[in-house]
């Protein structure tokens, strides 16, 4: 079994990045929440229900325009690494940034003439933030592609610490001094402070990543490889892609029949949970790269004992963790505002989905760094369109609830396919029970 500390096998090395980067979702988790609260409070109700849509948005358009970018260095510069190719690693670390920056520039100035056709169709107060918030889409693409080669390369405080820690304070920290200027805190508001924190930690975060490559990559000219890169990172933007959405849909969704006062309760409500969930994506997150390296050294008994031990750290500290919250969370909800009591119901039903997604451990991040990601995407637009489906009936049916339900629904039908695909593509037991029913022949 691949301890946490690990040896000679690298397992060491993915066991403290996984152990750094928990605790980096870990503080960045809290520092989230906080601001949530401190932002729900300044805000009230309705802009903060305002502000949830609209960046909403932003985190799924950020994410399409990454074009799996943000996923595919884990693949490719553990490879390049491996073999010396450094012509194609120089060519994939310019290329990747520039790729996601042009792309989400493209869709930022869409999405502003989609807004600007649409505006007297779209409720009047959701406008001009929308507007706004289109702004950051460069530059959140663009860092998440840089988080994606931070995490390849071990490095933690470079790959987590912009994303969970400084772009959250730099939003909070210029929300308050909007505050001090006699600016009052609305949706618009804190929209302008989030376009300004994105592009500046996205900058600071370009700037660590420089020089830490100058030491790492030695200077010389670069090879495009762009069919190949673009062969797997397309899918792996599927997989992406279709995750965001799965995780966002019943927020937006739930937009299109309520107002945004219950937009927030259901927004707090989820924000909660996300207290939970990190542990899934931290795994997720120090795991896929160390996929990578024992496909390509084809150590068959490393990566079966790895799955092994990456499921078990998904999640028994996740439903030690969801335990937790549903003792604490009417105390934490109290915090939002008096009206966010209501999420309490949210937060169990949601859980349901959160500790099925944990029960199989990252075994999107297995499929996608071992040749299988047009299965993974295949699996996430299947789930994709039953969330939509589950909550386009039961939302008008049920409300805030029903969406819950949708979710949870549709994230246990995923976790019940990853399993079974992982077992049938590459004979590894992914569920954190081993199932016999599972037993299939190994694709060849």
């Amino acid at each position: 079994m691949t301890s946490l500390r690990g040896g000679a096998d690298g397992s060491g090395a993915a066991g403290r990045m996984a152990l750094s980067t928990f605790g980096v979702r870990v503080g960045g988790a809290a520092l989230a929440y906080l601001s949530q609260i401190l932002l729900a409070r300044w805000m009230g109700a309705h802009e903060y229900g305002i502000y949830s849509v609209v960046w909403t948005w932003v985190i799924v358009l950020g994410i399409i325009a990454c074009v799996g970018f943000s996923s595919s260095p884990n693949r490719f510069i553990p490879q390049y690494q491996q073999t010396s190719d450094f012509d194609r690693l120089r060519g994939f670390l310019f290329a990747s940034r520039l790729i996601a920056f042009g792309v989400a520039f493209v869709l930022s100035c869409v999405g502003l003439g989609v807004i600007w056709l649409l505006r007297e169709t779209i409720q009047a107060y959701y406008v001009l933030p929308a507007a706004i918030v289109m702004c950051a889409l460069p530059l959140f693409a663009f860092g998440g592609v840089q988080d994606g080669i931070a995490r390849s390369y071990d490095w933690p405080s470079l790959a987590m610490l912009p994303t969970y820690i400084w772009r959250p304070l730099a939003i909070l920290v210029l929300v308050v001094g909007l505050m001090l200027l006699g600016n009052p805190v609305t949706a618009l508001t804190t929209a302008i402070a989030a376009v300004g924190a994105t592009w500046i930690v996205a900058l600071y975060q370009f700037a660590g990543l420089r020089e830490r490559l100058k030491n790492t990559v030695p200077i010389g000219p670069r090879r495009i490889d762009l069919n190949t890169w673009l062969a797997i990172s397309l899918p792996m933007l599927l997989v992406e892609g279709f995750l965001q959405l799965i995780t966002s849909a019943d927020v937006i969704m739930v937009s299109f029949w309520h107002d945004p006062d219950d937009v927030a309760i259901y927004f707090a409500a989820s924000r909660t949970l996300s207290l939970v969930h990190f542990v899934y994506f931290a795994v997720r997150a120090a795991s896929a790269h160390r996929f990578a390296q024992f496909v390509h050294t084809d150590d068959k008994e490393g990566l079966a004992a790895y799955v092994r031990q990456a499921t078990v750290w998904t999640f028994w500290p996740s439903l030690a963790a969801g335990v937790g919250l549903l003792v604490v969370a009417p105390f934490l909800l109290s915090f939002f505002g008096k009206d966010f009591s209501a999420g309490y119901p949210l937060i169990a039903v949601l859980l349901i989905g959160v500790l099925a997604r944990a029960s199989v451990g990252p075994a999107d991040a297995l499929l996608n760094m071992t040749g299988h990601q047009r299965s993974c995407a295949g699996i996430y637009a299947a789930t994709f369109g039953v969330n939509v489906l589950l909550n386009l009936v039961l939302i008008p049916q049920f409300g805030l609830i029903g969406a819950a339900f949708a979710t949870s629904l549709a994230i246990l039908f995923e976790a019940v396919c990853l399993a079974t695909c992982v077992r049938k593509k590459l004979d590894l037991q992914s569920f954190i029970v081993p199932l016999s029913f599972l037993r299939s022949e190994r694709a060849e």
